[in-house]
C-alpha cells in the first residue's frame, strides 16, 4: 500500500535509497569550500554518486555544469538534495515533481512539513533533517573520511608544527 503521509524513513529506506540512486540534484550547492553543501558534494563525488549543480549565481562548481533550476537539467535526477532555508522549499518540491524526480531530500536543520507531504503525495521518497553525506558516512563506513575522524582521543591541542 502507498504511504499517504510523511513519515520519517527508517535506517533501512536510507539506505535502499542510497544504494538505489546514484543522481543527485543538489540545489543551492555552493562554490565555496568552507560551505557544508561543498563538502557534501566532494565526499559523494568520491564515492561514486553523479553530483548535479544547482545555483543560478554559479556557472559551474566542482568542475561541473551548474544549472540555475531543477527544470533547467537535461538528464535524469533520481534525488532532489535542498541545500536552502525551509521557507524556500515549496517551489522546489514543485520543480522536483515535475522532473520526475524519485526522493526529495531535505539536509540537516531544512524541515518542512507541508513540501514533504507534497511529494509524498506525488509519490516520491521524503527524507527530511537528515544530510546525505553522514547518512552515506553511517552506513558504508565513511565517517573517518576527509578529516571527520583524526584517530586521536586526547584532551590536548594537537601541534600545528
Amino acid at each position: 500500500m502507498p504511504i499517504t503521509h510523511y513519515e520519517a524513513p527508517s535506517a533501512a529506506d536510507r539506505l535502499r535509497i542510497l544504494n538505489k540512486y546514484k543522481n543527485i540534484a543538489m540545489v543551492g550547492l555552493s562554490g565555496n569550500p568552507f560551505r557544508p553543501s561543498h563538502f557534501a558534494a566532494i565526499y559523494m563525488l568520491a564515492n561514486g554518486y553523479n553530483i548535479i549543480p544547482v545555483n543560478p549565481m554559479e556557472k559551474e562548481i566542482l568542475g561541473r555544469k551548474c544549472y540555475p533550476s531543477l527544470r533547467d537539467i537535461p538528464e535524469k535526477v533520481d534525488i532532489v538534495d535542498i541545500f536552502r532555508k525551509p521557507g524556500d522549499v515549496p517551489p522546489l518540491v514543485d520543480d522536483a515533481i515535475a522532473i520526475g524526480a524519485k526522493v526529495f531530500w531535505l539536509q540537516l536543520g531544512v524541515i518542512n512539513e507541508g513540501a514533504a507531504q507534497k511529494a509524498v503525495e506525488a509519490g516520491m521518497e521524503v527524507v527530511m533533517d537528515r544530510c546525505v553525506k553522514i547518512e552515506h558516512a553511517r552506513f558504508f563506513g565513511g565517517l573517518n573520511t576527509i578529516g571527520l575522524n583524526t584517530g586521536v582521543i586526547s584532551s590536548r591541542r594537537m601541534s600545528l608544527s
